[in-house]
């Protein structure tokens, strides 16, 4: 799967679960549903927000994003359907275009250790991908551990 392929996915999923999560705390709050139908979606969307966000994060060091843009690029995922314009302007400046980059170029970040950390993973995918999951779900308990931050302060 190309960068762009897998960073388009996640955009779209992350809007869709946007848009899964308003229609269920509507619906909860209209009692339509009952309010662990409002906590499941809430869930799925939580993890598909994290997954997007570690994409974004690859495909911005694969794609030589400056930090800013990554950090944009997250963050947009806190505000309804925003990763669909920033994707769209991504596509639209051809920044995810091209391959996963597996070996060292001439570019003055190759020699960096992020970009040699980043091409040692890329080239096994698997471990990657155990490496993203693991890191995800950790996220994940971790915050339903700590609970909504409503509860923080109690």
């Amino acid at each position: 799967m190309t960068p762009k392929k897998l960073f388009n996915f996640f955009a779209t999923a992350e809007a869709l679960t946007w848009t899964a999560l308003i229609i269920a705390v509507i619906l909860r709050a209209t009692e339509v549903v009952q309010p662990i139908v409002s906590t499941v979606v809430g869930g799925l969307h939580g993890a598909v927000f994290l997954g997007y966000a570690v994409i974004a994060a690859l495909v911005g060091v694969n794609q030589r994003w400056s930090a800013g843009l990554v950090i944009g690029g997250i963050a947009l995922a806190i505000i309804p359907f925003a990763t669909i314009p920033f994707e769209r302007g991504r596509n639209r400046k051809n920044q995810l275009d091209g391959p996963w980059r597996t070996s060292t170029t001439d570019h003055p970040s190759d020699q960096g250790w992020l970009d040699r950390l980043f091409r040692w993973f890329i080239a096994r995918p698997a471990l990657l991908i155990i490496v993203m999951v693991s890191a995800v779900s950790a996220i994940f308990a971790l915050l339903l551990f700590v609970g909504p931050p409503t509860e923080w302060a109690k």
